[in-house]
């Protein structure tokens, strides 16, 4: 009995994963049946062996399924037959040596079931209202949207967008929407590229390989503050524009955490480094200095803006071009109650400082 009851701790830590292995096989069997599924598939005789060890894995698991008190006397006798003749142990580890020998097909039979959760998923994407397209793909260094939009947010704006052997720098006022702009071009890229799905009336750009610096943090385990984070996620990025093949860099708010003069002499030379011909560069930026640094011809420049209406900020989320000519910083202080002190003072504080030549 006692080592019954030994064994049985060992094969109670495994009854999750079989429990799932159980529900998979039939679940693949059904799908198998599909005559809209065969065609993509030619063979399904990895499903034959492990419907046999299912049997095995039922017997295994049945005890889980004795829920009341009428089938405690069952119980009874079964655990009773099984401490007599170890039968329990016996089925198990025959079934651990038969799951050793068949782990290609196991490995299968998640692999078929994952496509398919997969494609369902995409499939209904695809019939939902949300507009989507299929990617197309060019060896021509032409970057062009029609439309494109963040999956993720219900009442996103659409916005296009056509570059041609140029990256891009996006500059914007707070909450204007250069980031989320960023970020869908980035999502929509490594979609288009993985389940063959944009969110956009047309898309078309070349096969990237895709490298962000958008979400950095300090890491205090680590001992490496937020600047540091910063030098060697980018760091990764230098290294990786080396490669002959497309890649698309995109970048939010580059080396905020130093000083505004280093962080734009570092920032516009990293950027123009990055911007190698085969290569997009897409930067989201408070730092309007950049927008006189880069090279024209290198970089195209765009922008989002606010208007005033009242004592709020109305936000349309429209790429537009050329630089930003606007400031709402010290504005959405004031709309959101700050002492008038402070609103006057730094107001002050902005009329003195564009009349140096630091800040023209």
């Amino acid at each position: 009995m006692v080592f019954h009851y030994r064994n049985k701790e060992t094969i109670v830590y495994y009854m999750r994963g079989l429990e799932v292995f159980s529900k998979a096989v039939p679940i693949a069997q059904f799908f198998a049946q599909k005559d809209n599924i065969q065609p993509f598939y030619t063979d399904f005789n990895f499903l034959r062996p492990l419907a046999n060890m299912r049997d095995k894995v039922k017997f295994l698991t049945v005890e889980s399924k004795l829920y009341n008190e009428f089938l405690a006397v069952f119980w009874i006798v079964s655990e009773c037959i099984k401490i007599l003749f170890n039968i329990e142990y016996i089925v198990f580890y025959r079934l651990a040596d038969r799951i050793s020998k068949e782990h290609e097909n196991i490995d299968r039979l998640f692999e078929f079931i994952g496509e398919i959760d997969a494609a369902i998923s995409c499939a209904s994407v695809r019939s939902g209202k949300i507009v989507t397209c299929t990617p197309v793909f060019t060896p021509e260094n032409t970057i062009f949207y029609k439309e494109l939009t963040h999956p993720l947010l219900m009442y996103c704006v659409p916005n296009d967008l056509e570059l041609t052997n140029s990256s891009m720098l996006i500059t914007g006022s707070n909450m204007s929407g250069k980031t989320t702009f960023i970020r869908a071009i980035a999502l929509n890229a490594l979609l288009a590229q993985t389940v063959h799905i944009c969110f956009a009336k047309r898309y078309e750009a070349p096969f990237f390989k895709i490298y962000s610096a958008i979400r950095i943090a300090d890491d205090l385990l680590s001992q490496k503050s937020y600047y540091l984070e910063e030098v060697l996620r980018v760091k990764n990025l230098v290294e990786a524009s080396k490669d002959n093949n497309p890649c698309l860099f995109v970048m939010d708010e580059l080396l905020k955490g130093t000083n505004t003069l280093e962080r734009v002499s570092a920032g516009a030379s990293i950027i123009s480094f990055l911007n190698k011909q085969q290569h997009f560069v897409m930067v989201a930026t408070h730092d309007l200095e950049l927008t006189k640094l880069l090279q024209p011809e290198a970089f195209k420049l765009y922008h989002f803006t606010e208007s005033v209406e009242g004592n709020m900020l109305h936000f349309d989320h429209t790429l537009k071009k050329g630089p930003l000519k606007t400031r709402n910083a010290i504005k959405i202080l004031e709309i959101n109650g700050y002492p008038q002190e402070i609103i006057e003072h730094s107001k002050a504080t902005e009329r003195a400082l564009l009349n140096t030549s630091d800040f023209e």
